[in-house]
């Protein structure tokens, strides 16, 4: 067994320090003790300034994120899980099957040690589910004060299949649109925790990855126009986005559209709109009429996906607008949302 150079084992009562950011032994033992041990495999054990990923077959596809949240631990997760689901899931959008992710660290000088090995025990967790492996990282440290405890940035490759190809460029009038489960459950959970409300049931965030339901989507019916997960911003940005990139209007039926009742009562409650809450394991489904049935029975038999519904359609609409309408029968718009409606959500 190769003896270790640290004679000492970093205390977890401790806190981060700035010398843990200095590149000499203190960030040497910090990456080895906590991030190492942690997120061990093959490719992050080579130990070099990158990670030789080897040969690869088929479409590559990147992407990068940031995560801030607060509090960094929420009903249903903490900031580690989220980086990684988040990272997955927009891979999934891609029809990507997820392989590789990396992981950049900012921490504040003062942020307790065990709540960082916490963290990245949760992150090593969520990873090791969905099938992924963490392979190069990096580590900096910022004085007290000068940051929110942590932050956390990811990069994912996955690989898509032949044959795949999805984008909102693709959608077109006669789309009918599914939503994966119920909306807001993130970002009302996380405001709770923060605020310190209570729900009677208690809510909890939807992150989780979506990656094998999209495989299981795409096995099925290869020929689906468009994945999207409706994060920051909601379903409301998500629809805009969409209906510009394709030149296209969509409307959508506020009936169908499922909450859990904390939600709903929280947004009556707080004159928020669920339709731009964020979500962080749900996805819209962009497909032709014919095969709507068979994707949604399949969504509604899979444990991501129980609360599937369709929640609309694609229109041609030369303004582009996202309608929605009312349990009244009218109609309204449905925009962007102007500034910050819940800060510091994802």
């Amino acid at each position: 067994m190769k003896r270790s150079p640290f004679p000492h084992p970093l205390p977890l009562s401790g806190c981060v320090e700035l010398a843990h950011g200095s590149g000499g032994r203190a960030t040497a033992q910090l990456i080895a003790e906590l991030f190492a041990t942690r997120l061990d495999n093959p490719l992050l054990r080579q130990g070099n300034d990158g990670t030789d990923l080897g040969h690869v077959s088929g479409r590559l596809v990147v992407t990068t994120d940031a995560h801030v949240v607060t509090p960094h631990t929420f009903p249903g997760g903490d900031i580690g899980s989220l980086a990684i689901h988040g990272t997955i899931n927009d891979l999934a959008m891609m029809g990507a099957e997820p392989r590789w992710l990396t992981a950049a660290f900012i921490l504040e000088a003062g942020f307790p040690l065990a709540d960082l090995a916490a963290i990245i025990d949760t992150m090593a967790a969520a990873a090791s589910r969905a099938g992924v492996a963490v392979v190069a990282g990096d580590t900096k440290v910022v004085e007290r004060g000068q940051g929110d405890g942590i932050y956390i940035t990811t990069s994912g490759i996955g690989v898509v299949a032949e044959g795949i190809h999805l984008g909102g460029d693709r959608v077109e009038p006669g789309d009918q649109i599914l939503l994966s489960g119920t909306l807001g459950d993130h970002a009302m959970a996380v405001m709770a925790a923060r605020e310190q409300l209570s729900f009677d049931p208690p809510l909890h965030s939807d992150s989780q990855p979506l990656h094998r339901l999209v495989a299981a989507l795409l096995k099925a019916q290869p020929a689906i126009h468009c994945l999207r997960d409706p994060t920051r911003g909601g379903v409301a940005a998500t629809l805009n986005e969409i209906a510009w990139q394709a030149g296209v209007g969509i409307e959508l039926d506020e009936a169908a559209i499922p909450l859990q009742p904390g939600v709903r009562g929280g947004c009556e409650l707080l004159g928020l709109d669920p339709l731009h809450l964020a979500c962080e394991g749900r996805l819209l489904a962009f497909c032709r009429a014919a095969d709507t049935a068979a994707l949604l029975a399949l969504m509604r038999n899979r444990p991501e996906s129980l609360a599937a519904a369709v929640i609309g359609e694609v229109v041609a609409d030369p303004h582009h607008f996202v309608q929605i309408k009312t349990a009244l029968g009218g109609y309204r718009m449905v925009d962007w949302i102007a500034g910050e409606q819940l800060p510091r959500i994802c």
